[in-house]
């Protein structure tokens, strides 16, 4: 019986994963941290609405993917699974579960942390979700996006 449970144990960790590690590490490698689509969707639209920005602030905690100055606004666009939204696209990975429940659980408290350093430097801070940004909810979200930046704080002069 030992036998078997161990034979099906090793069965089950060598199945947790579909691709080689060659192609899963190809695959993770095409992810992007910078300009990823729904970055690209933001920055479009808020630049079509008028809104001038800056990409990747580095002096800034946390470096937000884009920042309106004018409006003293920093905007993060996260992905649902690296920062754990609470929405669907968010699933706990059933397989090597000690290497990203620590992961993602830093992700949302470096997050947070930069949150709260950014508020205190006086930045409204933003955060959109990748799923908000799915064309059944797209236009709305990105509506009330301006919204948000209209009402954070009148333009300075």
């Amino acid at each position: 019986m030992t036998q078997e449970n161990d034979d099906l144990i090793n069965f089950k960790e060598k199945m947790a994963d579909n691709h080689s590690k060659e192609v899963r590490s190809m695959n993770m490698s095409h992810i992007r941290s910078t300009n990823s689509k729904p970055e690209e969707i933001v920055r479009k639209y808020l630049f079509s609405q008028g809104f001038r920005y800056r990409k990747n602030v580095k002096k800034l905690p946390g470096c937000p993917d884009i920042v309106l100055p004018k409006y003293r606004t920093a905007i993060f666009v996260n992905g649902c699974f690296w920062h754990k939204h609470n929405c669907p696209r968010f699933v706990w990975p059933s397989s090597n579960q000690e290497y990203w429940r620590p992961k993602i659980l830093r992700n949302v408290e470096r997050d947070q942390r930069n949150t709260e350093d950014l508020k205190a430097l006086g930045w409204n801070v933003i955060t959109v979700w990748e799923c908000e940004l799915k064309k059944a909810v797209r236009d709305k979200q990105l509506r009330l996006l301006v919204e948000k930046i209209q009402q954070n704080i009148e333009p300075k002069a």
